[in-house]
């Protein structure tokens, strides 16, 4: 048997395994989080930061008893995953997809939100380039060019989707949209939230883009734990199935309008 990890006795007398330890002595949970504001998820508002993943993170430094610092150096999702690997936080809420890279250099907690993958598509190219053929048949063989965020989670899922596709990886998804609406590209993929979060903020889009939702692809958001913390990450996986104000793609969506 492997040995038992001796419990930690913390300032007011408490035995607690080392990694929670860690975060009750120091007074502060540090939570890894996206450096670009991403709402309604995370993002600056007066000089403050708020957001659905913001409320989420303090509610799990209230359960811990501590305050929240926010560490958002990372200007990409995976350099938020970077950070949890490197030990420079101790969780990372910040709409990380639970992918098979991320999972092979930390640990992720069970889903708190599940969106389905999504393709929002310039009208006018895709009629081109489908002639006369079925929706279904162009997009599951597609060999246009399909848009992601370069070193993102859905530029990885493309790749695995559409492997007769041309992909070309962008900066930011406003630059993905930008290409979009230029018609150098078909199609943009992402998860249903984003794509539908466009039609909702600006109904007229539907008229040059149309969107398709696969309802048998899923991309579903983990917080991230190092793999050194197991006993953080049960607590965490604890503290969702707990947690009785689940996330759903509604109230994101609702979110937007607040």
């Amino acid at each position: 048997m492997s040995p038992v990890a001796a419990l930690v006795r913390v300032p007011d007398g408490r035995l607690l395994a080392p990694d929670i330890a860690r975060i009750v002595a120091r007074g502060e949970l540090i939570v890894a989080m996206l450096g670009v504001d991403t709402p309604p998820f995370f993002y600056e508002k007066n000089g403050e930061l708020v957001g659905l993943e913001v409320e989420l993170a303090k509610a799990i430094g209230k359960e811990l008893g501590v305050n929240v610092r926010f560490n958002r150096a990372a200007k990409s999702f995976n350099a938020v995953v970077d950070t949890i690997a490197r030990g420079e936080a101790d969780i990372a809420v910040s709409k990380l997809s639970r992918t098979l890279a991320r999972a092979q250099v930390i640990s992720f907690s069970q889903p708190y939100l599940s969106l389905n993958h999504a393709l929002i598509l310039n009208r006018v190219k895709f009629a081109q380039f489908a002639r006369d053929r079925a929706l279904p048949e162009v997009i599951r063989g597609f060999t246009g060019t399909v848009g992601v965020i370069g070193k993102s989670s859905f530029a990885d899922y493309a790749k695995r989707n559409f492997p007769n596709a041309k992909i070309q990886e962008y900066p930011g998804w406003g630059d993905v949209l930008k290409a979009l609406e230029r018609g150098e590209i078909i199609g943009a993929y992402r998860d249903e939230f984003e794509v539908k979060r466009i039609l909702k903020i600006d109904p007229t889009a539907s008229l040059v883009l149309r969107t398709v939702t696969f309802k048998d692809l899923e991309d579903t958001l983990g917080i991230a734990v190092s793999i050194a913390d197991p006993v953080l990450l049960a607590f965490i996986n604890e503290f969702l199935a707990q947690r009785s104000d689940k996330l759903t793609t509604s109230k994101v969506l609702a979110a937007i309008e607040k």
